[in-house]
């Protein structure tokens, strides 16, 4: 467990967080298909990303970590599929993507992972593969990992595709389209949630060479036959993982700067910081990074159907801010590491702040927050979320603080500058 101790005054600081969780997978995925040897400089080394690339290791994939970079040296679609279960952990976007990328791989693939992962649905995401002619199926047969996958050479063709559970079945589906041989064409039926992250699918793609069509989010199409280009590529900061930090300066009255974030960014994640300019904060975007300033919080009401992976953040912030909270769009939260509606709310009501859900809201009254000792549900972003609230409340405790190493595991390094 881990005693957060209270910041005496505010402060001012500059921080740096590790490179984006979502660019880092879906760039190592692009690496190994690519036609020669990529470098990754600022990929993130976490326990997911590492779940990611033992997968392509299994599958014949050579992988070299040296410092801050990773260098990879593709096979084009000539994956082989191991003779071992692939064991995914508790990483979703590894579990997803991977389902669809063992489509290429010669032979017979199980993804599988622990037991929050074997509860996380991924049916849509088999069901679109079928209508592409490759063999998927859960195991269970209930929808969810453990998956089988039978690869080899995939021809492509159309797919009707439901994404309201997850935009990453379609983000799957997206990367493998241009080693096929006929390309995919994808229909959107439902969705997609959290669509910022299709953005970011779309710009691995074409950082990497592989030329795609869309219209909206409804209907997508990549031609087959493409090479993803070797190359350096520079994967950004985290905004998720940045936004732990402003909500510092939030709750505070800090300044906090996070370096090397650009408002050009395409993850979704960087719009927190317009909600934080509504609740009343200072928000300054500089060449060497963006930069919170707190002050007296206001309750919002905002939609958060893009940015899900903040939404324990900003939960968090609104317990320090005048009124109620409404956050909607959100029901997908449900199948995250953890059903992070029930768990947020829970946690927050455990700290004195009336907070609960329905099936697609969460609100939050502001109060005072009270010391507790905080139960993560091996998750995160709940830790690494209310791990800001002790900043402010004295006798906050994060039980199982380790459980940060999924997506930061030099979070606590991080967080322990903010007290200059």
């Amino acid at each position: 467990m881990r005693v957060i101790k209270p910041l005496q005054q505010p402060t001012r600081v500059e921080v740096c967080v590790p490179g984006s969780k979502s660019y880092t997978h879906r760039m190592l995925i692009a690496a190994a298909l690519s036609d020669g040897t990529c470098t990754l400089q600022d990929a993130l080394d976490s326990e997911d990303t590492t779940l990611t690339l033992t997968a392509l290791k299994k599958w014949g994939v050579p992988v070299e970590r040296s410092g801050g970079a990773v260098a990879v040296t593709g096979r084009g679609a000539e994956l082989t599929a191991c003779g071992e279960a692939v064991f995914l952990g508790n990483s979703g976007t590894s579990m997803r993507l991977l389902t669809a990328v063992a489509a290429l791989a010669r032979g017979k693939t199980i993804l599988t992972g622990g037991a929050r992962m074997q509860a996380r649905p991924i049916q849509d995401l088999l069901d679109g593969l079928a209508q592409l002619g490759v063999a998927a199926r859960s195991t269970a047969g209930n929808g969810c990992p453990p998956v089988e996958v039978m690869g080899g050479a995939v021809n492509g063709g159309s797919t009707r595709l439901n994404c309201s559970v997850s935009s990453q079945f379609l983000s799957a589906l997206l990367l493998i389209a241009p080693c096929t041989r006929q390309g995919i064409e994808i229909v959107v039926t439902q969705g997609p949630v959290s669509r910022p992250y299709v953005d970011i699918t779309l710009d691995s793609l074409a950082r990497f060479g592989v030329a795609t069509e869309h219209r909206g989010y409804e209907w997508f199409h990549v031609a087959g036959g493409q090479r993803y280009r070797a190359g350096v590529y520079a994967v950004e900061p985290d905004c998720s993982q940045a936004s732990y930090f402003w909500a510092a300066a939030a709750v505070t009255g800090s300044t906090v700067t996070v370096k090397g974030i650009t408002a050009q960014s395409r993850q979704g994640d960087i719009r927190l910081l317009e909600v934080l300019e509504k609740m009343g904060c200072r928000v300054a975007k500089r060449a060497t990074g963006v930069a919170v300033s707190g002050a007296s919080l206001s309750a919002v009401e905002i939609d958060m159907r893009d940015m899900p992976d903040v939404v324990p953040t900003l939960a968090v912030v609104a317990a320090f801010a005048r009124g109620k909270t409404l956050i909607h769009n959100v029901s997908h939260l449900r199948e995250k590491e953890s059903d992070r509606l029930a768990v947020v709310t829970s946690e927050l009501n455990r700290i004195g702040i009336e907070a609960g859900c329905d099936a697609n809201t969460l609100w939050v009254q502001g109060g005072s927050p009270r010391s507790a000792a905080i139960e993560t549900h091996n998750d995160h972003r709940i830790a690494m979320s209310f791990a800001v609230a002790g900043l402010k409340t004295p006798g906050i405790v994060i039980m199982d603080e380790t459980c940060v190493h999924k997506s930061f595991p030099t979070f606590w390094e991080t967080f322990d500058r903010l007290y200059g």
